[in-house]
């Protein structure tokens, strides 16, 4: 969430930054703007009477002291005026404060200074590409025809089970699933994240600290009697786990990572595209979070994207690097590099990670604070990526690494999978 002072002070700079998000209601600026100064005079003139009010009661209390009776009584009166005004106005700036965050809420986090202009994935920046695509033979298939030739996803079990989206891993498959993890997991040890094992249900609380909700796009899973919501990501109940706290400056960075099943609605999405492992309703992931000092944040947004990079690496896939565009980031980011990797067989870039600096946006949400070394407290920022989401990685092993004997394993994976075929 914006701060309103940021706004008040710099709002040509808001401006433009909502335009390269491609915002569609710039006004609401004007009229957070509005609230904000209507909230400032009420609580201006809720202090005055506050002050009048501790004034009568030291001048009652000498009046009585005096024993002039009448004065006091005169004095009482006028307060109880005063008190009845003091409510009014409190009522008032209640009122005005729900409706300066309800305006709060709508609006996006600004865009960093790199981010392109654009309005669709088309329009976003590469960086990098790396590594070579491998030449498939014309028999070739794809990871979902693999995985039913091999026995190692079931995708109509899972369709019986639950619902389309939600598979079952077999065998090898479920194998390789494991293996991923505790490759992912043991990797973000070496590189100093300290593992969480969070709740996969967080409160609205939860989910309101790191932008999930207010749900506008209808994506998470609600458990209405408990009012509770399952996790589309790690990332809400890691970071949340510093919501209301205030850290010390040389206290950071905090990285942290953990291991959770996610699950999202993906509403609205079908087509041949989002076949096979392309995209579920329930997956799983390993998420690296850090809260920094935000002289240092931009520099750490480089260390985690070239953190994941590493990982792709040693799966021995080939990825690139993109640079999202305002129009193609999400609402809470201020700087989003996307990895993806090459799907040989569909002959198609796949989204694996997005790493991203939120700066003061979920900070400020969170209450999630640092005193530095002059004893100043401030807002922390937030950083996060998926190092990584499982089902297109898997997809692209399955599809690049398939030969006439069968699937080979990555040699980095082996000691993990205790095989190094699926055949």
């Amino acid at each position: 969430m914006l701060q309103v002072n940021y706004i008040r002070e710099h709002k040509e700079e808001v401006l433009k930054g909502l335009a390269v998000k491609n915002f569609k209601q710039p006004e609401l600026v004007e009229e957070i703007l509005k609230l904000d100064e209507q909230r400032r005079q009420t609580q201006t003139q809720a202090d005055s009477l506050l002050a009048e009010a501790n004034a009568a009661a030291k001048q009652i209390g000498e009046f009585m002291r005096q024993g002039k009776k009448d004065e006091a009584e005169a004095l009482k009166a006028k307060s109880t005026a005063n008190k009845d005004a003091q409510k009014n106005l409190s009522d008032q700036l209640e009122t005005i404060e729900q409706a300066l965050l309800n305006q709060l809420l709508i609006l996006p986090n600004l865009p960093h200074s790199s981010v392109p202009l654009g309005k669709s994935p088309e329009e976003n920046e590469t960086i990098l590409e790396q590594g070579s695509k491998p030449t498939l033979s014309e028999t070739a298939l794809p990871h979902w025809e693999l995985a039913a030739k091999y026995d190692i996803i079931d995708f109509e079990l899972g369709n019986k089970i639950t619902g389309a989206g939600f598979p079952v891993y077999k065998g090898k498959g479920a194998r390789l699933q494991r293996a991923l993890i505790n490759f992912f997991l043991d990797e973000a040890e070496k590189a100093g994240y300290r593992e969480m094992q969070p709740p996969i249900l967080v409160n609205e609380a939860s989910g309101f600290g790191t932008g999930q909700l207010p749900d506008k796009e209808g994506q998470m899973y609600h458990v209405g009697i408990d009012n509770l919501y399952l996790i589309p990501t790690a990332e809400v109940p890691i970071t949340n786990l510093y919501r209301d706290v205030i850290l010390k400056e040389e206290e950071l960075p905090v990285k942290n990572c953990g291991y959770t099943p996610c699950f999202r609605r993906e509403a609205g999405s079908y087509g041949a595209h989002v076949r096979g492992l392309n995209r579920l309703h329930q997956f799983d992931k390993v998420e690296i979070v850090q809260i920094a000092n935000p002289d240092e944040s931009y520099a750490i947004l480089e260390d985690m994207s070239n953190y994941v990079q590493s990982l792709l690496q040693k799966l021995e896939l080939p990825y690139r690097v993109l640079r999202l565009c305002g129009g193609d980031m999400s609402f809470a980011s201020a700087l989003t590099y996307d990895m993806e990797v090459w799907c040989a067989a569909q002959a198609r870039w796949l989204e694996v990670s997005s790493v991203s600096n939120f700066e003061t946006f979920q900070a400020n949400r969170l209450k999630l604070r640092f005193k530095g070394k002059e004893g100043k407290t401030q807002l922390a920022h937030t950083l996060n990526g998926s190092a990584l989401a499982l089902p297109r990685i898997v997809a692209s092993l399955l599809e690049n690494n398939q030969t006439e004997q069968g699937i080979r394993i990555p040699k980095a994976l082996v000691p993990y999978t205790g095989f190094e075929w699926i055949n």
